[in-house]
């Protein structure tokens, strides 16, 4: 990143802008791998999380210079210990983007408890722990933006996926109450709500359970992770000072509230 410059210990882009630093769980493929890459292209600090395939990991880092970082979400002592290393690595997390996420599909009558509460230790627990970790920073320097990944079915609801709907519709909760504490802080938290989008976790979908989502998709097909991307750097950034507790849904029209 060039610098013209230093202020506060962030250096200044070529635009002028304070260069700031992001972190996005799950950030190593998918819609967290298009985020991370988007607030790269958009001049922010970048770095990313896993919680395990460190061979894709260092392949993402290998192709896009950003650094990856292992930890488990799930884990309250490990994401503070991981936010440390990288505020150590890059200065203080401004941005936090929450995209880690698991899925762990049973009708509920054949669901174990062991998947119930995996899947909610992952997507919510661990949004709860890297809040928990950053908030305090975040609050001392009066500027913050969170954006937490949700989905469509935590809209809606689906078949099989109590568990993970639960989770998502959870994090819209928990989003408006932090952005009600955040927001004399200049303090933002917000959801996107992604539809159904071309990663390998849709990919994973049975072939006729995917014909049947698409065709409940009014734009006949799935987003690109760039198009959530997008919006998730929007949110970061400055013009969207203003937008604090907020879901955002980008899926096609599938489900309109």
């Amino acid at each position: 990143m060039g610098g013209a410059g230093r202020f506060g210990g962030r250096e200044r882009s070529r635009g002028g802008q304070l260069t700031r630093v992001a972190l996005v769980t799950g950030g190593t493929s998918g819609i967290g791998a298009a985020t991370a890459e988007a607030l790269q292209s958009a001049g922010y600090r970048v770095a990313v999380n896993y919680g395990s395939r460190s061979q894709v990991a260092e392949a993402f880092t290998a192709r896009t210079g950003i650094a990856a970082f292992a930890w488990n979400v799930a884990d309250a002592p490990a994401c503070t210990a991981g936010v440390a290393r990288v505020e150590a690595a890059l200065g203080p997390v401004e941005v936090l983007v929450n995209n880690a996420g698991i899925t762990r599909d049973a009708m509920l009558h054949k669901m174990s408890f062991e998947q119930w509460k995996e899947v909610l230790d992952v997507n919510l627990g661990g949004c709860f722990n890297m809040c928990r970790a950053i908030i305090g920073g975040m609050r001392e320097r009066r500027f913050g933006r969170i954006v937490n990944i949700g989905s469509v079915n935590g809209l809606s609801g689906q078949l099989g996926q109590t568990n993970y709907a639960a989770t998502k519709a959870g994090l819209i909760g928990f989003t408006k109450s932090l952005a009600l504490e955040g927001a004399s802080r200049n303090i933002t938290a917000n959801v996107v709500a992604p539809g159904y989008t071309d990663t390998a976790m849709v990919e994973a979908v049975d072939s006729e359970v995917m014909a049947r989502i698409l065709a409940s998709i009014p734009a006949g097909r799935l987003a690109t992770p760039a198009e959530i991307a997008r919006s998730v750097v929007f949110l970061a950034s400055d013009d969207a000072g203003f937008i604090t507790g907020t879901t955002l849904s980008i899926n096609g029209g599938k489900y309109m509230a």
